[in-house]
């Protein structure tokens, strides 16, 4: 696998689209802080560390309203191996004019497009969801 943070949010978007309640990822920091990031701006309802003998995963419970559809619309990978998309503070667009939400890799860790501008950082995009 050359991209394990593409693996996830396709794990996501497969399982969102499924209809299923919960997706298990493998383990890794940047993975846990982009779900934990997705956990705090409600697009999903719950995020865990699951132990499997000597692995460990992360347990992502998906979030519906009360008709079925699911929270969690769209979720794309920005930055690539081959191709990585950095943005300054300023320079963060807007996704979905605004409905949406940016994650990005910064010096302070990973965060929202919200929380690197209120914290006066740039990094690189991640991801966009909406």
């Amino acid at each position: 696998m050359t991209d394990p943070i593409a693996d996830m949010l396709t794990r996501i978007r497969n399982a969102v689209r499924s209809r299923h309640p919960r997706v298990e990822i493998p383990h890794s920091n940047m993975k846990l802080a982009i779900a934990g990031i997705l956990k705090n701006e409600g697009y999903v309802a719950a995020v865990a560390t699951v132990e499997k003998g000597a692995f460990k995963n992360i347990r992502v419970t998906l979030r519906y309203d009360g008709v079925g559809s699911p929270l969690l619309s769209g979720i794309e990978m920005v930055s690539r191996p081959g191709r990585r998309i950095y943005a300054g503070f300023g320079e963060i667009p807007p996704v979905m004019g605004g409905l949406g939400l940016s994650i990005l890799s910064t010096p302070k860790g990973v965060l929202s497009a919200h929380e690197a501008r209120k914290a006066g950082v740039g990094g690189e995009i991640v991801c966009n969801v909406w």
